[in-house]
This record gives C-alpha cells, sequence and structure tokens, in this order.
C-alpha cells in the first residue's frame, strides 16, 4: 500500500504561520475599512480573527503592522511575475507582462477584491503609521526586484558570452525606477474612483508610466550591456 509523503515539519510550520498571518492580516484589514484606525484595538483584531490578543503579538509588533502581508502579497506578485516572463523578453517587456499579469482583474487579484485594494491604499494615505508599512513593503519589494533583474541580466549576458558589466548602472536603479512606475500608478488610481478595467485602471495607469519611460537604458541597468 503507498503513502503519500508527510511535508517537512519546518516546511508546515512556516505554512501554518504565514496562514495565520495572512488571517490577521485580513481581520485587520476589515476592521480598519468598516470602523477605522483609531477606533481598531489589536485586541479587536485578535478577536475577529479568532486567536488571543497574546497570540497577536507573536506576530505583530502593533496593529498597523497587521496589513503588512496583505500590501505584500501583491508586491510578491508583481515581482514573481517579473521572474516568470519569457527569458528571451527584454526588461520593458518583462515589466509589462508583469503589470498584466497582476493588475488585470481577474488574473491577479479578482474584480470584487480590488475595491479592497482601493480601501487599504487609501488607508496607508490617510495614516503616517501605515504609509510607513506600505513604504517599508515597497522597499523590499524593489530590492527583490533588483535581485530578479539582476538574474534575467547575468542569464543574457552567459548567453551572450559577455560578462563585462562594470560600466553599466546597478539592477537596483531600473528596479527603482520600475517599482516607481507601478507603486504610483496604484497610489493615483486609489486616490480616486478610477475603474478597475480600461482606461484609468491600474494596469493602464502602469502601463502608461513605463512607456513613458521608453528612453531609459533598461538593459544596461539590469546588468546587460547597454
Amino acid at each position: 500500500m503507498s503513502t503519500t509523503p508527510t511535508p517537512p515539519r519546518a516546511s508546515l510550520t512556516e505554512r501554518r504561520k504565514a496562514e495565520t498571518r495572512m488571517e490577521i492580516a485580513r481581520a485587520a484589514a476589515g476592521l480598519f475599512v468598516r470602523h477605522g484606525l483609531r477606533a481598531t484595538r489589536a485586541e479587536d483584531i485578535a478577536q475577529a480573527a479568532g486567536i488571543a490578543p497574546r497570540t497577536f503579538y507573536r506576530y505583530f509588533a502593533t496593529k498597523e503592522e497587521a496589513v503588512a502581508p496583505l500590501y505584500a502579497a501583491g508586491a510578491q506578485r508583481w515581482v514573481e511575475a517579473v521572474r516568470a516572463a519569457p527569458a528571451d523578453d527584454s526588461v520593458p517587456q518583462a515589466l509589462e507582462h508583469a503589470v498584466r499579469h497582476t493588475l488585470t482583474p481577474g488574473v491577479g487579484v479578482s474584480a470584487s477584491s480590488w475595491e479592497g485594494v482601493r480601501a487599504l491604499l487609501r488607508l496607508a494615505e490617510a495614516n503616517p503609521s501605515l504609509r510607513r508599512v506600505w513604504a517599508e513593503v515597497c522597499q523590499a519589494s524593489e530590492r527583490t526586484l533588483g535581485e530578479v533583474l539582476a538574474e534575467r541580466g547575468t542569464r543574457t549576458r552567459t548567453s551572450e558570452g559577455d560578462d563585462n558589466v562594470a560600466d553599466t548602472p546597478e539592477p537596483r536603479f531600473a528596479a527603482a525606477v520600475a517599482s516607481a512606475a507601478v507603486r504610483t500608478a496604484l497610489e493615483c488610481w486609489a486616490e480616486g474612483d478610477g475603474p478597475v478595467e480600461g482606461a484609468g485602471s491600474p494596469a493602464e495607469l502602469a502601463l502608461r508610466n513605463l512607456r513613458a519611460l521608453r528612453d531609459f537604458p533598461w538593459e544596461g541597468a539590469a546588468g546587460r550591456p547597454g
């Protein structure tokens, strides 16, 4: 009789921790949107998530930090979509591929979830403490994107037999430019009442920003010969 291998305990534990963090994050976001940040206590979030207050503080130091996993989930999807873009795509093509994959309703986030995204971004704009959480998530995502762009450049240089990149900008510079284009598109969309699809949507605004950077030396900044 065959048996299914048991996942490593550490892996299972980390998965459960991640699931718990996300459950807390969803509970926090729901309370922040319904009742406001000031009226919501960490104890309220814990109760909504079905955990004890002491458990809440094992995962988050403050109530504001509790929504970080939701911010981070979107940022991670964006970076992983850049990583998953076809290997022969140029950097601009890979970035546009990632925008379409993560900001198109029903592909990255369901259409019904986009209003929740808007609410979370508005909360970050209105509250300095949440704005710091959003900024930290964006900064971490930018660093990871720099690593992804460097990997893409390394693969290309290897295939072309060229490893001389001493005179090119850092991949992190390209990551900063790309991240700013997408972040500002999301923030501008959240400030208004634009649609989730079509003209004025997050994807359309982000693509517009990226295309405005057509003269940026993406290949060199990603660690590839310019």
